[in-house]
């Protein structure tokens, strides 16, 4: 499985791109071959305030339902409208094009307390 070095990951597999004080949110490349053949993507609202852990999407694959959690508390300041006709992209593309949303994080803490790729591959056994 691909794990790039310079994201950082959530236990419910998810990652997060730090782009300044918003960070871009994504499901792993663990948690798409998991999932298998995704077909459906339920992105969030702009404006939408997350908490962290708490659902905020869902993705629904041939094989089941699954909700995607918040890795940080924050503000969808913007999201990957591509998802809605074009969900198999985050099987295709997972660190790239088949990116979730974008959030305005309120503390920028938490991404210290995220998981490195070393942390997310020993939870994963890659």
């Amino acid at each position: 499985m691909d794990t790039p070095a310079e994201l950082r990951y959530s236990s419910d597999h998810e990652w997060i791109r730090v782009e300044e004080s918003k960070v871009r949110v994504g499901i792993t490349d663990f948690a798409q071959d998991n999932l298998g053949d995704v077909v459906f993507v339920q992105i969030p609202e702009v404006g939408a305030v997350v908490k962290s852990g708490d659902s905020f999407s869902e993705v629904e694959s041939t094989k089941s339902v699954s909700d995607i959690y918040a890795p940080v508390d924050g503000t969808v300041v913007e999201v990957n409208e591509l998802l809605e006709s074009q969900p198999e992209l985050l099987n295709s593309d997972p660190y790239g094009d088949g990116w979730i949303c974008v959030i305005e994080i309120s503390d920028p803490t938490q991404v210290d307390g995220l998981l490195d790729a070393a942390g997310y591959q020993a939870l994963t056994g890659d």
